[in-house]
This record gives structure tokens, C-alpha cells and sequence, in this order.
């Protein structure tokens, strides 16, 4: 059961992640009236999905969780170094970018700098769930399913 779990956790978090990054958020610049309303609407649908990214990495870890390092598979040991990377990818952005964007939003600071470092991070966060996927996925066997 944990591993089918685990493959349903990561491909939550990779396809939120994929929706939101690649298909909803360029939409909302192609469709809203400004880019100022685009913007505003995207921060808090990125707040959304640091919350989701959030609550799957950590049931992951969980799900993942051991008492016996050497119980894990290596496939396993790889998937849980890359859902810790893409966990504190997502709290990184959100608390440590996603405010200096506001900030330099407003005082004409240097919004490309930022913007650029925040979507650096989630195409890296990006990178980890669909890892960690793809980690998971290799650890089934026919008789799991």
C-alpha cells in the first residue's frame, strides 16, 4: 500500500506543479485584462501550491519513512533526498522570493532579478518531484499492483 501511495503523492505534487506552472499561470497573462492582474492572481495560486507541494512532500517523507535506513530501497533513499530538495525549494520561494517580488513590485526594485530566481526555483522543485516520480515508479514491481 505505501508504495502505491507514494507514486499517487509524488504524481500529485509533480502534476499540480505542472498544471500550474506551464499551463494555468501563461494562460492568465494571455486572458486577464493586465499584467498586473495576472500577477496578483498567480502569487496566490502559487501560494496554493507551495501548500500542496508542502503537504506531499511531507506525507511522502512519511510514507517513505523507515525505521531502518538500510530498509530502504536505493531508488527509495534517492526519492527521499529529492522530495527534502523540492520541500525546501517550495518554502524558499514562497518566504524567502515571493516577498521580494511584492516588495520590488512596489518600490521599482529589481523585479527581474527576483522573478527570475523564483521561476529558476520552481523549474528546480519541478525537477524534484518528477525525480522523485520517477524514483518511485522504478520500485514497483507487477506483483505491487
Amino acid at each position: 500500500m505505501k508504495p502505491r501511495l507514494s507514486i499517487v503523492l509524488a504524481a500529485l505534487w509533480w502534476g499540480s506543479l505542472t498544471g500550474l506552472g506551464f499551463v494555468v499561470v501563461p494562460m492568465l497573462f494571455i486572458h486577464l485584462p493586465s499584467p498586473a492582474a495576472a500577477g496578483a492572481m498567480a502569487a496566490k495560486l502559487f501560494t496554493a501550491q507551495t501548500w500542496l507541494s508542502v503537504a506531499c512532500a511531507m506525507l511522502l517523507l512519511l510514507a517513505l519513512n523507515k525505521k531502518k535506513a538500510t530498509a530502504l530501497s536505493s531508488p527509495a533513499q534517492a526519492a527521499m533526498k529529492y522530495v527534502v530538495a523540492g520541500l525546501l525549494l517550495a518554502v524558499l520561494v514562497e518566504f524567502g522570493v515571493a516577498p521580494r517580488i511584492v516588495n520590488a513590485r512596489a518600490d521599482g526594485g529589481n523585479l527581474r532579478l527576483w522573478h527570475g530566481l523564483g521561476s529558476a526555483m520552481y523549474l528546480a522543485q519541478w525537477l524534484a518531484a518528477g525525480w522523485t516520480l520517477w524514483c518511485l515508479s522504478r520500485t514497483t514491481k507487477a506483483s505491487d499492483t
